[in-house]
């Protein structure tokens, strides 16, 4: 077998409530599929968490609409760590999460009247006039709203799940050795250097910055494939001021973007890719089992960290539960790679729907 990358699975959302705000991005942002809600302690996270395990509640959310989902994400064995600083487009690490949706005006419509949200800028075209325009949540996350037409499942909700990030890098070509070498975001969309108009009312967008849209041209083939869809990732490097760390004296898992997260097919490939290529694993966790027990779900996990800093997550997925009630649950240890569930399996997604 050979490494796979099967999609975008999700975003990590660092939190201080993890259960208010999954009942906020439930109602807004219609993550209403809980994955899975489970208490526990990172263990084997401990060159990312001070050296400590660390006491967390973590719930996986998804949109039925397709895209990536959120893992929200909430120390509770230490106070969770505001940043200290307000955070701007070109500092190191996930600036932006994006959010696709079908109908964008729609959806302006709706943000620019619910409660508790700012609207950072009116909808604009970005560089190769895809519409879009940028909010900020409750809890001080940037999203971009992105035009796009690809529905896995229509919904009530005003947008999908996560069609990508946004992501600001030191040096743009080491970067590129991981954004593009190794998760094959081989097609440049854009690279442009200046200053922005569709960024205007954004922190930091007066300054001058070089910025690449990547997209991959290849189709993802995996179990969850269908439902994931495609994906983006856009990378900004201020050329006129230091940027500074996301997470400067703060640790993963504190507020704000914390990773993003590739389901994936044969992780002994993927090991050995990304030490070959001078990025290896941090964490993984095939170290403590061929399939590590994930409380309702069971599979590996692996990260390595970006030049920049930013964490990026692998997951291969040997158990998910789909109806727990009914004692169903998916089994992927032995399914073919590169084949996607039928459309009925995924839908069945749907009855773990929590309505608030």
């Amino acid at each position: 077998m050979t490494k796979q990358i099967n999609g975008f699975q999700q975003l990590g959302v660092g939190v201080v409530n993890v259960e208010d705000c999954f009942k906020w991005f439930n109602k807004n942002f219609g993550m209403d599929i809980m994955v899975f809600n489970e208490k526990a302690v990172a263990e084997i996270m401990l060159p990312h968490t001070g050296g400590e395990k660390r006491e967390r509640h973590a719930i996986l959310a998804i949109n039925m609409q397709g895209g990536g989902g959120f893992e929200i994400w909430q120390h509770t064995g230490k106070t969770p760590s505001t940043p200290k600083f307000e955070i701007q487009m070109g500092d190191l690490g996930i600036s932006v999460g994006k959010l696709k949706t079908a109908n964008i005006k729609r959806t302006f419509d709706t943000f620019s009247s619910t409660e508790n949200v700012s609207i950072l800028t009116k909808i604009n075209k970005d560089p190769v006039g895809t519409p879009h325009f940028f909010m900020k949540d409750p809890y001080g996350n940037i999203w971009e709203m992105v035009q796009s037409p690809l529905i896995f499942k229509k919904t009530k909700a005003n947008n999908g799940g996560v069609l990508g990030c946004t992501i600001g890098v030191k040096n743009m070509d080491e970067s590129l050795k991981v954004y593009q070498d190794i998760l094959e975001y081989d097609e440049v969309v854009y690279d442009e250097t200046g200053t922005f108009v569709d960024l205007n009312g954004l922190p930091g967008a007066k300054h001058t910055c070089r910025r690449i849209l990547l997209r991959h041209t290849k189709q993802r083939m995996g179990a969850f494939s269908p439902l994931f869809g495609k994906s983006e990732i856009e990378l900004i490097q201020v050329l006129d001021r230091d940027p500074v760390d996301i997470f400067k004296n703060r640790m993963w898992g504190d507020p704000g973007f914390i990773h993003l997260c590739f389901d994936i097919n044969d992780m002994n490939s993927i090991r050995s890719e990304v030490q070959q290529k001078g990025f290896p694993f941090t964490v993984d966790s095939s170290k403590q089992s061929d399939s590590f027990d994930m409380g309702e779900a069971a599979g590996n996990f692996s990260y390595i960290q970006a030049p920049e800093g930013t964490l990026i997550e692998f997951v291969e997925t040997h158990k998910l539960p789909l109806i727990k009630k009914l004692g169903i649950y998916l089994n992927l240890r032995n399914r073919k790679a590169g084949k996607p569930l039928p459309t009925w399996v995924l839908n069945m997604f749907r009855f773990k729907r929590v309505k608030i």
